[in-house]
């Protein structure tokens, strides 16, 4: 047996997107900088995939500036627009995933102040102490604030209109990482007020390795990589035109599929986490009182350890994923969990669950029967060890 319920991880690659791949893999390899014919087929299909990706997301094709994935989208946008301001505050949730957390800290080392945006028990922004975080800053100093759209955990989804009316009102420069809610529910990056917005391919069934950073014209950023002209001078580097190429018909299917995908996957979703509570009733299912991807399930079982069980249900053919994050050999609990004051021990019970449009209920059962198979056999090891 073979289940895979790990999509906010990566998503396998479509069919099609390898199709429309394929010829800048073999036949059409010209350089999108070169200026003779093969050079011109790269660049007008890298103009397509421009379009295709900023439609995705209700932004002008100038705005999408193509990069390596998600995580160098975030490093670009706090760290490039750092670079060309006076070292002030960074502003960021106290869930936001490591490739924005971490880029913040090290900018601490260049005179940085970094402030965190405290979440209520739930998973959400407490938007008042955002508030009272903007007002104790001077008004001279510089401000980047950066949220997500949707936790990659929770799945829980953030409003970010009143972020973005706060941030214009401090005159903060605000990044929204979409890369877990782009072709799972709307994104518009026009309307949500946002000057930065990062996206990630292999989320939406395209290629790993390539993602973009949407860019407000009126943004200032210093490039992270130079020696070329590429992307607006913002990224320098030989394009990977084939990924590129993917990432585009990727977020094309992914907007002309939307709402079909949407209503697979609740449908799956509310089926898993009823059967969830049904058969295992002391199951404890983070954020679920808040609007949520509907794909995603974060829940726990209390008194087991979240990485044993998912070792045992690996080993039975299922691939979900832990809420904890393993540094230096060592277990720790999911930071997402602890900002919403769960206990450091519940936290690393912790297991996440989620689907994509090639998810079954037959898999959803399997999994159920399997999970309450493997609580029964660590249940009963940790009798064993108790007595």
């Amino acid at each position: 047996m073979s289940v895979y319920l790990d999509y906010n991880a990566t998503t396998p690659l479509d069919r099609r997107v390898l199709d429309t791949m394929m010829p800048f893999l073999c036949e059409q390899f010209g350089n999108a900088s070169s200026g003779h014919q093969s050079g011109r087929v790269a660049r007008a299909a890298m103009d397509v995939a421009r379009e295709q990706v900023a439609a995705l997301v209700n932004a002008h094709p100038s705005q999408v500036i193509f990069t390596s994935g998600g995580t160098e989208a975030n490093n670009l946008a706090l760290k490039g627009c750092a670079a060309r301001l006076t070292p002030g505050h960074i502003i960021l949730s106290g869930v936001e995933h490591s490739s924005v957390r971490t880029p913040a800290n090290v900018l601490k080392k260049y005179g940085w102040t970094l402030d965190e945006i405290s979440v209520d028990a739930d998973g959400q922004l407490i938007i008042d102490n955002l508030r009272t975080i903007f007002s104790g800053m001077s008004a001279a100093r510089s401000k980047i604030l950066a949220v997500m759209l949707a936790n990659n955990e929770t799945g829980i989804v953030y409003e970010t209109a009143p972020i973005a009316a706060l941030a214009r009102d401090f005159g903060a420069i605000l990044l929204v990482d979409a890369v877990q809610a782009a072709g799972k529910i709307p994104v518009d990056f026009t309307r949500g007020g946002a000057q930065l917005m990062s996206l990630s391919a292999h989320k939406i069934y395209g290629p790993k390795g390539v993602g973009a950073l949407i860019v407000d014209k009126a943004v200032d950023m210093e490039p992270m990589l130079q020696g070329g002209g590429q992307e607006k001078a913002r990224r320098a580097g030989t394009e990977n035109v084939a990924a590129i190429v993917g990432f585009g018909k990727a977020a094309e299917l992914a907007l002309s599929e939307l709402s079909t995908r949407y209503a697979q996957v609740q449908t799956l979703h509310h089926y898993l986490e009823t059967r969830l509570r049904a058969e295992l009733p002391q199951v404890c299912i983070f954020g679920q009182q808040a609007d949520r991807l509907p794909n995603t399930s974060f829940f726990a079982l209390p008194g087991l350890d979240g990485e044993t069980l998912l070792m045992s249900l690996d080993q039975a053919g299922l691939a979900v994923s832990s809420g904890s994050a393993c540094a230096t050999g060592e277990v720790e609990p999911s930071h997402v969990l602890l900002a919403m004051g769960v206990s450091p021990e519940h936290a690393r019970g912790a297991i996440r669950v989620s689907l994509g449009k090639e998810s079954r209920r037959d898999e959803i059962d399997s999994f159920i029967d399997c999970l309450k198979q493997q609580v029964r056999v660590l249940q009963s090891f940790a009798a064993v060890a108790c007595a």
